[in-house]
This record gives C-alpha cells, sequence and structure tokens, in this order.
C-alpha cells in the first residue's frame, strides 16, 4: 500500500505559483522563516527550480530498508553564510510546499530526467545565496498546520518513517527539522554558493542521503540525522555513467556492488557526495551533476563474499560514460577486512551525548605527484554458511558509558562501531579523453585510516568537540593500521574532548 501510495504521489503534477499583474511587473511572494511574506517586484530576478535525489545503497540486500519517507514543507535560501536559524531573510524556494507539503520516499526510482521528485520554482532577487534548507512537517502538526493532500504514508507513525524488510514501519524522529530545517551550509553546496542571474533560470538540485541520514537508537527506534548535498546542476550534461565488470571473467558481479561519488577537499580528503548500487548488469548512472570533475569509487563482494579490491576513475568530468570499470578479485580471500573500534566523547566534567559519522580512507600516490586520500564505500557482509553477517556502522550514537573499553577517559561516553572494507591496495586509473588505464592494486601492507566527525545530536548536523574531526591511522598495539582479509583489525580507540 506505501509504494502505492507514493507512485501516485509522484504522478501528481506539480504546480507553479508566479503571478503576473498588468503584464509588466512579476511580483514573487517570498515566504520569511518566521511566517511573514513580503512581496518583492522588480526588473532584477531569476527563476529557481529545484529538485531532490537520493541514489539509496541500503535496500535489501546491502541493507534492510525498504523505505524512508519524509514530508517536505518548505525549501529556503540565504543569501548570508552566517545566517542562523532565526535570521530573517530566508527567501522560499518553493512556495507550493507551503499550502500542500509534498511526502517522498527517498528510495523510490526516480524520474527519467534523473531526479526523485520537483519540489517547485519561485523567482529570487538576483545574487549569490550561501545557504539551502528543507523545513519539513512535524509528526505531530499542530491543528491547523498544512499536511499531504494525500493517504499519509507513513501509515500512523507520523509524517516522517521509515519501513523495514520486514514490513513493519517506524516513526523517524525529528530534532528541530520541522522548525528549523534540515541546513546545507556553504561547505555541502558543491562548486560554491548558486547563483541567481536577472532573467535566466538555475536548476539546483538537493541530494537527500537517506542511507546515512538515519541513527539507530539501541532502543529500536530511528532518529533522523540529516546528511545533504546541494549543487546547481547542469541540464545540458547527462551526469556519469558506467559499468562495473569482473576483471577476468569480464562479466557483471554476482554479488553486491557499490558505487560513490567522491570530490576532493582543501585537505586532500575525498569526501563521497552520492553512493548507488551498480544494478545486475553492473551499470550506474550518476545525475543530475554540478559543472566539474569527479572521483568515482567502487567496491563489491561477490559470491560467498569473496572481496573485491576498490577502484577508483580520477579526475572525471560531468556528460562522461566510464563504460567498464574492471574490479579484480581478491584471490584466495574468504571474506572482507573489518576496522573495529571505540570512540568516546567528553564534555569538560563528564560524559558527552554525540553523533559520529565515519569513514574508511585509503591513501593512493597520485601521478603527477602527491597523494590523495580515498574515501572506501563501506560494506555490508551477508552471512553465509560459515560466517555470521557482518553490518558496517558508519553513524553512530555516544550517549552511555556501558561497556566502554579498558582505559577510556574517566566519565566519558563510549560507542563502538564497525567498518567492512576491502583487504587489498585500491586500483586507480586516471580520466584521459581515450578512456582509462587501471593500476594493479598495489603490493604491500593494506593501510587504513578512520576518520571520524562529531555533531550535536537533535542539532541538524552541527559539529562538536575539540576538535570535531579525528583521523586515527593505529590499531590498539599503535601500529599502522593493518588489514587482512577475513580478519578483524581493532583500531585505536578515538576519544572526543571539549563537547557540549
Amino acid at each position: 500500500m506505501i509504494s502505492n501510495v507514493m507512485a501516485r504521489l509522484k504522478e501528481r503534477p506539480i504546480l507553479y505559483f508566479l503571478p503576473v499583474f498588468a503584464l509588466v511587473v512579476v511580483a514573487a511572494m517570498i515566504i520569511s522563516c518566521g511566517g511573514g511574506t513580503s512581496m518583492v517586484q522588480g526588473p532584477n530576478m531569476g527563476t529557481v527550480n529545484v529538485s531532490l535525489s537520493d541514489p539509496p545503497t541500503c535496500m535489501p540486500p546491502n541493507d534492510h530498508f525498504l523505505q524512508v519517507i519524509v514530508t517536505v514543507r518548505s525549501v529556503q535560501a540565504h543569501i548570508s553564510a552566517t545566517a542562523d536559524d532565526n535570521s530573517s531573510g530566508w527567501l522560499e524556494l518553493a512556495p507550493q510546499l507551503a499550502s500542500a507539503p509534498v511526502q517522498i520516499d527517498l528510495f523510490s526510482k526516480p524520474d527519467t530526467r534523473c531526479v526523485l521528485a520537483q519540489l517547485g520554482s519561485a523567482s529570487l532577487p538576483v545574487g549569490t545565496y550561501q545557504q539551502i534548507r528543507l523545513l519539513l512537517v512535524s509528526n505531530n502538526p499542530a491543528g491547523g498546520a498544512a499536511v499531504p493532500l494525500q493517504q499519509n504514508a507513513c501509515a500512523g507513525h507520523g509524517f516522517n518513517c521509515v519501513v523495514l524488510d520486514d514490513l513493519t514501519v517506524h516513526e523517524l524522529a525529528l530534532s528541530s527539522q520541522d522548525n528549523t530545517g534540515l541546513k546545507i551550509p556553504p561547505g555541502k553546496i558543491i562548486g560554491g554558493p548558486f547563483q541567481v542571474v536577472a532573467g535566466q533560470t538555475v536548476d539546483l538540485n538537493i541530494d537527500f542521503d537517506g542511507c546515512h541520514s538515519i541513527v539507530r537508537e539501541g532502543n529500536g527506534t530511528y532518529r533522523l540525522r540529516p546528511t545533504l548535498t546541494a549543487a546547481q546542476v547542469s541540464t545540458n550534461n547527462s551526469g556519469i555513467a558506467g559499468q562495473v565488470i569482473d576483471s577476468l571473467t569480464k562479466a557483471p558481479i554476482a554479488g553486491n556492488v557499490i558505487v560513490a561519488i567522491e570530490q576532493t577537499d582543501g585537505t586532500g580528503v575525498d569526501r563521497i557526495l552520492m553512493q548507488t548500487t551498480a544494478d545486475a548488469q553492473g551499470n550506474f548512472r550518476f545525475c543530475p551533476l554540478p559543472t566539474g570533475t569527479f572521483d568515482i569509487v567502487v567496491v563489491a563482494l561477490g559470491t560467498g563474499n569473496v572481496p573485491y579490491n576498490a577502484t577508483a576513475a580520477l579526475n572525471v568530468p560531468n556528460g562522461s560514460n566510464l563504460g567498464t570499470i574492471p574490479l579484480v578479485a581478491e584471490v584466495g580471500a574468504t571474506g572482507p577486512a573489518v576496522l573495529q573500534g571505540f570512540v568516546t566523547a567528553k564534555t569538560a566534567t563528564g560524559g558527552a551525548t554525540a553523533d559520529v559519522s565515519l569513514a574508511a580512507l585509503q591513501r593512493i600516490t597520485l601521478s603527477g605527484g602527491g597523494t590523495r586520500q580515498l574515501n572506501i564505500p563501506l560494506q555490508n557482509a551477508p552471512a553465509t554458511a560459515l560466517t555470521p553477517a557482518v553490518t558496517s556502522t558508519g553513524l553512530i550514537s555516544i550517549s552511555d558509558s556501558t561497556n566502554c573499553p579498558t582505559g577510556s577517559p574517566t566519565g566519558a561516553n563510549c560507542a563502538k562501531y564497525t567498518l567492512v572494507v576491502p583487504a587489498s591496495n585500491p586500483s586507480v586509473g586516471a580520466f584521459l579523453a581515450g578512456g582509462f588505464n587501471f593500476s594493479a592494486p598495489a603490493g604491500g601492507d593494506v593501510l587504513f585510516t578512520v576518520d571520524a566527525q562529531a555533531t550535536v545530536p537533535l542539532s541538524g548536523g552541527a559539529p562538536d568537540c575539540a576538535p570535531s574531526e579525528m583521523m586515527t591511522s593505529t590499531d590498539m598495539n599503535n601500529q599502522p593500521l593493518k588489514v587482512t582479509a577475513a580478519t578483524t583489525t581493532n583500531v585505536a580507540r578515538t576519544d572526543f574532548a571539549g563537547c557540549s
């Protein structure tokens, strides 16, 4: 029933409210964050079209989520990089949502233009817009508040929920997202702030990473900790596509294949922008995308959890079809490597609560000199006749001191994590006009770095602790963090301090 409701929802036409007065003056209604309105008139206006996408990776068999449903009531932008929740000047990008919020299954199939849903369109004053936020309908809206026109797809579990593969529906608890919004700060707008130019149209896409936005609490509940990016996308480029194959058989890999699109930040670390799974034929596609170049990183677990090396195509421009990407099986390996460790958090005086996102990095040497830290997509290893299932916990919630390891800071709270990764070094190819020439995976030790980033729970993703990001490249014996196939390596503890 839920999928049918969402299918009908996607077919519902989006209405655009762009009033025209006297054929010479266009007036766009701008809704402020406080609920007031103001009328902006004049020729110095441009149009913004807003869409939403999410290529998920945590559907069965990779994980247990069938659907992640959110209800959007507003999309807003601000010209200031420092504007906070209560600042004036937040401008509405999709005014029709105010009276008709849209309920979206983030895991439904996108339409033919790659996007999951068109959220709306509005006229904005010319300028450079630094921040974006989405506001959701409360799970317990006040009387008279606007709710979706269709039947509530969460079936009595609020207006935001998850559906698991056992068909149970669970409310997705919000923090302040219904009032202050899901934040997309300047650093999460790919290519920098988006520009509104007089008389021109901007196509803005928001990627809502549902798989990495859900915190599974110890009491069996689910909470939203949003992971979003946005970009001014190009309608002239078709995105980036390719096909993943086994390097020996030249056939698609029978198993779980995860593909990530990444960009390098100022510290030389690749940050994952989006992830998707290859289909049964090994095909994948990322779209819509902004103009620019990206790194594509692929991992796979074949039949019986046989791991493949991570394979990276570097510096790929939007509009590219990569053709076939060959992955090399780790011959003789009976399973992937597993990294396991603890993260602790303290305030100035005692234990702290924190949400911590974790990533596994592998360093590569670039052909032109220098290095780069690839962000290796995390995997889930299904159970076999000989081994139990192992699930990556790339997002953890620290809330108590239960079972903290010996030697933890006095009074600290803690949480344990598990990361499933390849047990070999990456194969790398740089983009050339004639295609790619992928290197063989390097021999020698297979080394990783665990990257941990702390945020304030229920804050919408505000950084926490001092510093808010810590990298660990050693094991519990203070040796380099080396992994081997089908083996668990214990990572040195990560201790956050100065948390709120």
